[in-house]
């Protein structure tokens, strides 16, 4: 067998210009299609960048003011999102895109923590929400009937005769740097308050170009864009990278809804599929075969995929999934197992493998480090997973305190814990938010998850149980297993750990097991740690 590749061998030139880039794009679109929705509405490339220019003079005009920087976007994954995202972006505004699953309170500290002064939003979206945001709301309908003859005559001029080179003069894109801003992602608060993450123009070109490596993307593909653009994965991957590479993109407004998704794939003939693995459960029980048949791509991250998982998608759609990983600190993605269905070459084909989440994107330097001393681990080394590269944040908004915390000189300590192996891949086995200290020992919950769910057999449906730790009066902290529904007696399942080698420490007792009627997910479909924690000493009597 021949060696995995190694993709920082190759020389690499990153275009960090992506407003340029996107106006390209749709110029070379020309009247294909770029961008779609759920809802019906179908954009050409052309259409697509006609209706940009146009809501920019209109906001520039109507809306937002001309010392106003940061502009906030509350509206779910559609049309309408891609065109303010990128209005925004062409006028030199960071979109900051804000989290419409969390509460009021939450939604307005992001707001004052990026010094936002107006949020463009629609009125279904606010009446859905019933929120009072702090500072100015705009509504895009409204916008409609602030349209003058000027802005269409001018919209029409610049989209369709003035030269791309000339529109970037015009728009003062020419000027931008590798380092200027181009949006503030907030962290999912999985374990808290969400921390306000900006990542700049090259941060964001060049996880996108670094995704097309691996990829190959090509005019054909159809990105599906499920994921909210306040999510990371979401923002770079499904609104960015459709929009900045020759692909284009379809969007649906809930992950949660896989039958009008399953439509969705279907009409746009998607060919990337980008998602977590509760989504994927999701698809296979409520997507037709037939409706996936266009789908080439699967990746998906944010939470592990278990193996009979991917037997079960690849038995019903006759593609495998593949597993990456990211974070929203690293803009997101720092690695990706190479699709099959991508790979031509048997150099290409060698960089898969099962278990791990692959090998690190173009420019991206992975290497663990001992969660007790701090030195630099050899190849299969549990430690601190830490990363170098162009995609590494400039910091945390206005907390100097947290980014001195996980910046150590240029490498990011992501917080999770695993190993590199001798050919570059990056194996996760658990989180430092997801370990129990128990006699001395970090026990990992990951790790005690897929044992108990290799005895049980696991649904594929939806996540059925997860571990957790709450305080214990004689050990410091004890193992929790929350579940919802097993077909095995706590009793047989500790028995079967034991048996299976796993260390004394990571066994739960059987009074330990207890079920709950849901296991708590985020949004984003990760897991949700803090409220697993709340649920579990709540459970506990603690």
């Amino acid at each position: 067998m021949s060696a995995s590749p190694n993709f920082n061998d190759r020389p690499i030139a990153w275009d960090h210009n992506l407003p340029r880039i996107f106006l390209e794009r749709c110029r070379q679109k020309g009247s294909q299609i770029k961008v779609a929705d759920s809802t019906g509405v179908k954009l050409s490339g052309s259409d697509l960048l006609l209706r940009t220019l146009a809501l920019k003079r209109i906001l520039e005009r109507e809306a937002i003011g001309p010392n106003e920087s940061h502009v906030g976007i509350l509206l779910p994954p559609t049309v309408p999102a891609v065109v303010t995202n990128l209005a925004m972006t062409l006028s030199r505004r960071v979109a900051v895109n804000l989290n419409y699953t969390v509460s009021e309170s939450i939604i307005n500290r992001c707001i004052e923590q990026a010094e936002i002064q107006t949020v463009i939003t629609s009125r279904k979206v606010m009446d859905k929400l019933g929120y009072k945001l702090v500072g100015k709301t705009v509504y895009l309908e409204d916008m409609k009937d602030k349209a003058m003859l000027s802005d269409k005559i001018a919209a029409f001029v610049q989209a369709k005769l003035m030269p791309v080179s000339m529109l970037a003069s015009k728009f003062r894109l020419n000027k931008i740097k590798p380092d200027d801003r181009l949006t503030i992602i907030f962290t999912s608060g999985s374990t808290g308050i969400p921390k306000g993450v900006p990542l700049t123009m090259l941060n964001v070109a060049s996880n996108i170009q670094g995704f097309d490596t691996i990829i190959g993307v090509r005019n054909d593909d159809c990105f599906l864009g499920i994921l909210p653009f306040f999510h990371s994965f979401g923002y770079t991957v499904t609104l960015w990278g459709a929009m900045a590479l020759p692909s284009s993109g379809a969007y649906h407004y809930n992950p949660l809804e896989p039958k009008q998704i399953g439509k969705l794939i279907e009409t746009n003939k998607c060919t990337v599929v980008l998602g977590t693995p509760t989504f994927l459960r999701a698809f296979l029980k409520r997507i037709e075969p037939e409706q996936f048949k266009t789908v080439e791509v699967v990746i998906v991250g944010a939470e592990k995929m278990p193996i009979p998982l991917a037997d079960a998608f690849e038995a019903r759609f006759g593609v495998r999934p593949t597993e990456g990983y990211g974070t929203t600190e690293l803009s997101p993605v720092v690695s990706v197992n190479f699709p099959p269905s991508r790979a031509k070459t048997q150099e290409q084909k060698n960089a898969l493998r099962e278990g791990s989440v692959g090998l690190p994107l173009p420019g991206i330097r992975a290497r663990s480090v001992s969660l007790d001393d701090g030195r630099v681990l050899g190849p299969n080394e549990d430690g601190m997973l830490q990363f170098a590269g162009p995609n590494v944040m400039p910091g945390y908004l206005k907390q100097p305190e947290l980014t001195a915390k996980v910046m150590h000189g240029e490498w990011y300590a992501s917080g999770d814990v695993g190993h590199v192996d001798q050919d570059g891949f990056i194996f996760i086995t658990g989180r430092e938010s997801r370990f129990s200290k128990i006699g001395g020992e970090m026990v990992p919950h990951i790790q005690v998850e897929e044992e108990i769910t290799k005895i049980v057999g696991g649904n594929e449906d939806t996540t059925t149980l997860a571990v957790c730790g709450v305080p214990d009066e004689k050990k410091g902290e004890r193992l929790v297993v929350l579940y919802t529904q097993i077909d095995k007696r706590p009793d047989e399942i500790v028995k079967k750990l034991i048996e299976a080698g796993l260390p004394g420490i990571y066994v739960p007792s059987p009074d330990s097991f207890i079920q709950v009627d849901a296991i708590p997910i985020l949004g984003t479909g990760k897991l949700d740690l803090r409220g697993l924690q709340s649920l579990a000493l709540e459970k506990c009597g603690l």
